[in-house]
């Protein structure tokens, strides 16, 4: 098993760059964190549907005299307390789950089902983690309350809904998040890992999470019998050629040195062994980190598509369709390197240096990106927090074994650990942007 997360930062942290460790008391706030971490586990909402978890989270702001505004955007929650002159720090979380049916066999595990867009009925489950951001949000919210007197300026805390579909950010955004609330000097974020032990912080400058784009293609041809393929243009055939000359975007038109990924992830025409049929459609992710690559990848496809058809001999009327999903894309995260600087060493001293790892960038995206490519340009940081039990990490580097992934139905991060280390990370995170 090839692991994501190296070594410990001892090179980069010094606790000259960072605020003074907060005095945080955690035996006290704990028990009903993990209770409503578990409420929250046992109570998953898909994208767009997160009323009563959208509740949930004013309510818990609420109490901490946080002035509360909900449905932001879909289910959004803003939260502001302002504590005198200083600068805004934004602490993001977001709340929705995922249409996977549970199976870590925890005694808590989820067993909540709804029926998915097309009518049949699916399990829902916090697969990615969102139950310990919330968690970790909320007790991040009362501990900098509870030491408030250690920090200075506005606290901004953003609930946002539909991460996993790409498109809360985008919501909240366009509902004036900055404008009507607050326009945030600092925006952090934390995301369970599930490759990275409980207990301990891994992060990364500058690009952290790659963008995504969803694109469908839908490829042309003229059908007919399949005992008489000189008498058509088989469209499967125009989408196999194409398939395969995909890959040679990455391969050939980009750069070796700028990491690319397209994926053909579904294939789709006929209907039966001797019918060609008047179409295939394909459907692919992309991937990248540079804005400019993303910009290839997209050009390529349409003039590669193009070629094709025009090689089958198809007239333009008959050119494949090649549409991207634009209001799913998402920008990659781009950790700001001073910012991340400052968050990365008060994580230091809070949990100390051998508890904070340094990350290769991954290929999954996170709309959280969308915060930092407002036209205020404001600089975002998002670190992960370990969420693997530290036997089964042991006995999984030992044996060679493959974790529970993000998404999956076994994936059970070990929130007793992961709770109060991402509390204490997050709130140390925020003091030293508020002090700097």
């Amino acid at each position: 098993m090839k692991l994501v997360y190296a070594s410990a930062l001892c090179l980069l942290v010094s606790p000259l760059l960072s605020a003074q460790t907060l005095k945080l008391d955690l035996n006290k706030s704990m028990p009903a964190i993990e209770k409503l971490y578990l409420d929250l586990h046992q109570s998953p909402e898909l994208s767009y549907h997160e009323q009563q978890t959208g509740k949930k989270m004013a309510s818990q702001l609420q109490k901490l005299g946080f002035d509360v505004t909900n449905s932001v955007g879909g289910y959004g929650v803003v939260g502001i307390y302002r504590n005198g002159q200083g600068p805004t720090v934004m602490i993001r979380t977001d709340t929705d789950g995922l249409p996977i049916t549970e199976q870590t066999g925890k005694a808590y595990a989820s067993t909540v089902t709804t029926l998915n867009k097309q009518g049949s009925k699916v399990g829902v489950m916090h697969g990615c983690g969102h139950d310990i951001h919330m968690s970790s949000f909320i007790g991040t919210a009362q501990q900098l309350i509870k030491n408030k007197q250690s920090w200075q300026g506005t606290l901004m805390m953003v609930a946002q809904p539909a991460e996993e579909v790409g498109g809360g950010a985008k919501a909240m955004l366009s509902e004036g998040l900055f404008s009507k609330y607050a326009k945030p000097d600092h925006i952090i974020a934390l995301h369970v890992s599930a490759s990275v032990p409980a207990g301990k912080i891994a992060l990364k400058n500058e690009y952290t999470m790659a963008s995504v784009d969803s694109v469908d293609i839908s490829i042309k041809g003229k059908g007919g019998h399949g005992a008489y393929p000189h008498t058509t243009v088989d469209p499967v055939i125009i989408a196999a050629r194409t398939i395969l000359a995909l890959q040679t975007i990455t391969s050939r038109e980009l750069s070796p040195l700028e990491p690319s990924v397209i994926t053909v992830g579904s294939i789709h025409g006929g209907s039966k062994h001797n019918v060609i049929s008047d179409e295939v459609k394909l459907q692919l992710t992309l991937r990248s980190y540079n804005p400019e690559v993303r910009n290839a990848q997209i050009a390529a496809i349409k003039r590669i598509t193009a070629g094709i058809a025009q090689s089958a001999g198809l007239e333009k009327a008959l050119y494949p369709e090649v549409y991207v999903h634009e209001s799913e894309s998402i920008p990659s995260t781009y950790n700001n390197p001073e910012q991340t600087n400052i968050v990365r060493n008060a994580i230091a001293d809070a949990i100390g240096v051998k508890n904070v790892l340094e990350t290769k960038a991954v290929m999954a995206g996170e709309d959280f990106g969308l915060y930092g490519r407002t036209d205020e340009n404001i600089p975002i940081t998002l670190f992960w927090l370990g969420g693997v039990n530290q036997q089964q990490y042991t006995n999984a580097m030992k044996n060679n074994e493959t974790l529970p992934s993000l998404h999956s139905s076994k994936f059970a991060p070990d929130y007793k650990v992961a709770l109060p280390t991402g509390i204490t990370a997050m709130s140390n995170a925020a003091a030293a942007l508020f002090n700097q």
